[in-house]
């Protein structure tokens, strides 16, 4: 059924209130055949501009969508096979994605532990590569099922075929807006292969008490960490992590070392560099700073947050100062995570 003129802002995790023209559900792959046909009376041979809303937990509005938009509701998580030493597991794009971290992890299927707590829905993980604590999607993903827009077919993507980057994907990059997620499977170990090593979750498990690992002990130790650091976007609209952590190579990163001595970086091969972003803002003083309702939280500087009443332009505004500042005072160029809309 489509719905005419819906608020957006229950369905954004930045409480962004813009209106949608046209709002539609999406649970089958009929639902999707079906709404992808419509085309409002006054505009009978014009396709509307489309969007696919997921979880909601990593774009912005700045405006209202004079579109369709499509809430991709697709559910469903069952094992589809398994061998030796791993278990598949399918997910509907619509399955919220820690609801099925904490699925896999009561049914001892080791590999998302690292990832749990992450907000949105399991279409995004993919498409974003998200990632955590040492870990991304692409480590368990196995294959996803996508539906072509404009040849209406359902293609397989393996992991190669998915390319993935640092939160990046093909389809953030050379098949942007071509596609719809509908499933994605993932390869899970039987036993488990602990990752420890990243962030603080060592000092958190032995806060815990932890004295034999297991991957529910890491996956609490995450969701500790996780709620202590970033805002619950039912109390405060944000959508995580706002900026990437930039990549930079060895010989800037010497320089800057030696002009910043606690500049933090992590090491990716030979001659890369990944720089702490929220690092980098705090000392460009925006952690905590506020204007209006359109502030950096004061326990996480990455974290752009919404606190009642903020626009999405004030907010990609603030973002904007953001970026200008750390080019200026480190010369380098910080990228959004989030997607603008």
């Amino acid at each position: 059924m489509i719905e005419e003129n819906i608020s957006l802002k229950k369905y954004n995790t930045f409480g962004i209130d813009v209106m949608a023209r046209y709002f539609a559900r999406v649970a089958s792959v009929d639902d999707l055949c079906a709404q992808l046909e419509f085309t409002p009376p006054s505009t009978s041979s014009q396709l509307l501009p489309r969007l696919i809303l997921g979880g909601g937990s990593n774009l912005l509005f700045t405006e209202n969508f004079d579109g369709l938009v499509l809430k991709n509701e697709l559910g469903g998580i069952e094992k589809v096979n398994e061998d030796e030493s791993y278990v598949y597991i399918k997910a509907g794009a619509g399955v919220n994605w820690h609801q099925l971290v904490i699925h896999c992890i009561q049914n001892n299927w080791a590999g998302m532990e690292n990832l749990s707590l992450i907000p949105g829905n399991v279409g995004a993980s993919p498409m974003q590569n998200i990632g955590a604590y040492g870990v991304e999607v692409k480590d368990v993903f196995f294959e996803l099922e996508a539906f072509h827009l404009s040849d209406k077919k359902v293609v397989t993507f393996n992991l190669q075929e998915c390319e993935f980057g640092y939160r990046e994907s093909v389809f953030k990059r050379r098949l942007i807006n071509q596609f719809i997620i509908l499933n994605v499977t993932y390869r899970l170990n039987k036993v488990p292969v602990f990752n420890t090593s990243y962030g603080a979750i060592e000092q958190e498990l032995a806060a815990m008490g932890v004295t034999e690992l297991s991957i529910q002990a890491i996956s609490q130790a995450v969701i500790h960490i996780r709620r202590s650091k970033l805002p619950n976007p039912v109390e405060i609209g944000n959508a995580g992590s706002f900026f990437k952590n930039p990549e930079i190579t060895a010989q800037q990163f010497a320089s800057l070392k030696n002009d910043f001595p606690a500049i933090i970086g992590y090491r990716l091969g030979v001659d890369k560099v990944k720089l702490a972003a929220g690092w980098l803002i705090e000392q460009c003083g925006w952690k905590g700073y506020r204007k209006g309702d359109a502030g950096c939280h004061a326990n996480q500087a990455l974290v752009l947050v919404n606190y009642g009443h903020a626009s999405g332009s004030e907010i990609l505004d603030l973002s904007e100062s953001i970026i200008a500042s750390v080019a200026d005072k480190f010369g380098v160029a910080l990228e959004r995570e989030v997607n603008i809309i």
